[in-house]
């Protein structure tokens, strides 16, 4: 146990390290910026490059068109740069990178960066596009919106009211910003990894780790001489050339319980700093791999998993989608508009105090408060209390009126069409289709005119041409199809890595990578699994929706839409 909290503790030093990409400097003397610590202009300057907040706490202020006042939460730095700092485009307005790797070295060419400079040979040598800042050169910039060359720069740009104690913080953080590249990359190679609970079966482990290490050894193929042209190629193509890097896949198998993971995951990183985790997967909940990555500022893309952390603000992790939360969302969102039941009419959650019954309520109780509706009264049930006619009776006794909304399984459903037999019944029943799994078409048929199911993927009619191509490539890896789902996700997985790493250029920063992901469009192609994943800046579920559904009459059921994709 000593020996785990010693190596949790080096690998935070060391990563902390890493992250702050400066040091101390000679004979231990911090540096002061603006009168204060370096680490603590750092912090300042973060808060006033993505909120917008200044060191006082007030917000920063600014003009933008040379007259119109703005509030600098509203137009913070962030918003067009992006977190990393590498710029963005947006329509007509191209917004240049203002971080230190590109700002302090010259431009010399739209299409060329300051790295490639030195290659051009003398005859040919063009005139800078963009001369290299100083730190007053930035300062002036931020400030009176004007360059190096004294050019003014688009009215867009807001023109930043500072004070020069203010702006030396801030242009302190800018120097510092995505300077230096992030670990896990060297000369030749990006090193990945992906990570295995200690629950999932053989067959779901390979399911995930197939389709990934099929993508990489694509890659690495190299069909063009890659690495060559990495070396030797021609000057006016370094931007396309020398970012090159083969990719490396580890899998880190985690053991025990999810209160050891952190520390197993913290060795696994000081053995082997890695750039991103690429998909995992684990029956239990995401959390500690989650919060690895957020302490260590590593992205991790697409984990496979059924409980993600909902949080608003962390960063570092891009899921699918909200798991089972996310079919309490869409059950809330669709009981506010129907018609026939009052904003106020009594709702009944009745769910097992196990995982999936806890993160669907906490989904559709979260929602229905956002949305200023009654809270449903919850009704957890312990794990000896049988569900039989008994049960139904007594409980439509007592909320005879009310919407149930059942959060349970085939086993605590096999007498649902009891609720037909009392004199009243519910108005409106939610149940989970993932819960019920294969069990869905067994509904009994005298209930299936007032009860409504949640659907978190596509339909099978709709997702036939992606379908086909995702089980053409797995033919053609010879990859057997096992766990359809994991495969179809992770063959999405690699389908976009290759194009994101290249758009960082030789810019192989973590932050960036994300910045990338975010500027993505939506994807309907490559993903057999969802209708469609859409991306935004700093939107950390790519899956936006959930169908509402009712099982058709008949001998031959089938599941027919109540909704569309995405309930507002």
């Amino acid at each position: 146990m000593m020996m785990r909290h010693l190596l949790s503790l080096t690998s935070f030093f060391l990563i902390s390290m890493l992250s702050a990409g400066f040091s101390a400097a000679a004979g231990g003397q911090e540096e002061l910026v603006a009168g204060l610590p370096s680490h603590e202009a750092l912090r300042l300057g973060k808060q006033m490059y993505r909120q917008g907040i200044l060191p006082s706490g007030e917000s920063m202020r600014a003009f933008v068109q040379q007259d119109i006042e703005v509030d600098g939460t509203m137009f913070s730095c962030q918003s067009c740069h992006v977190r990393s700092g590498m710029g963005s485009k947006e329509g007509t307005v191209i917004t240049p990178p203002t971080c230190g790797s590109w700002l302090y070295k010259p431009l010399v060419g739209a299409e060329m960066s300051a790295r490639s400079q030195e290659r051009v040979p003398a005859r040919l040598d063009p005139p800078p596009f963009r001369s290299a800042y100083t730190d007053a050169g930035v300062s002036r910039a931020i400030r009176l919106g004007k360059d190096p060359d004294d050019r003014v720069l688009d009215y867009v740009m807001p023109r930043y009211v500072l004070s020069s104690r203010e702006a030396e913080i801030l242009v302190y953080y800018l120097k510092h910003l995505s300077a230096a590249a992030s670990p896990g990359v060297d000369n030749t190679t990006i090193h990945f990894a992906t990570v295995v609970g200690p629950d999932v079966s053989l067959e779901d482990r390979q399911a995930m780790i197939g389709p990934l290490e099929a993508h990489i050894r694509d890659h690495n193929s190299q069909s063009r001489p890659e690495e060559q042209r990495a070396k030797t190629g021609p000057f006016y193509k370094e931007e396309k050339f020398a970012p090159y890097r083969r990719y490396s896949l580890s899998v880190w198998e985690l053991e025990g319980t999810a209160e050891t993971w952190p520390q197993q995951l913290d060795a696994y990183f000081l053995k082997e700093p890695v750039f991103a985790l690429l998909g995992g997967i684990t029956t239990d909940e995401w959390a500690p791999i989650h919060d690895f990555s957020e302490r260590n500022q590593i992205p991790s893309l697409f984990p496979l998993t059924d409980f993600p952390v909902i949080a608003d603000s962390d960063w570092y992790t891009l899921y699918f989608s909200k798991g089972y939360y996310q079919e309490g969302e869409a059950a809330a969102r669709f009981l506010r508009r129907a018609e026939a039941i009052p904003r106020d009419a009594s709702v009944v959650q009745v769910f097992r105090g196990e995982p999936r019954g806890r993160a669907l309520a906490e989904g559709f109780t979260a929602t229905r408060g956002k949305m200023d509706l009654p809270a449903a009264e919850d009704l957890e049930l312990p794990p000896d209390v049988e569900i039989d006619r008994f049960f139904w009776k007594s409980l439509l006794e007592r909320h005879g009126e009310a919407v149930l909304v059942l959060w349970l399984g085939p086993e605590d459903l096999v007498s649902i069409g009891e609720l037909v037999g009392f004199e009243s019944r519910p108005p409106m029943v939610f149940l989970s289709s993932t819960m019920l799994d294969g069990a869905v078409l067994s509904l009994p048929e005298a209930v299936r005119q007032f009860t409504y199911l949640t659907k978190p993927g596509s339909f099978p009619e709709d997702e036939v041409r992606s379908r086909m191509a995702t089980e053409r490539w797995l033919q053609a890896k010879k990859l057997p199809i096992t766990n359809f789902e994991i495969q179809a996700k992770m063959y999405f997985l690699g389908w976009t890595l290759s194009p994101m790493v290249k758009m960082m250029r030789d810019d192989f920063y973590r932050d960036y990578f994300f910045d990338i992901v975010d500027m993505m469009r939506d994807q309907y192609y490559a993903i057999a699994v969802y209708p469609r994943l859409s991306f935004g800046p700093g939107q950390r579920y790519a899956s936006k929706g959930c169908y509402i559904v009712q099982v058709s009459g008949g001998a031959e059921p089938k599941l027919e839409k109540r909704s569309t994709w995405v309930i507002h």
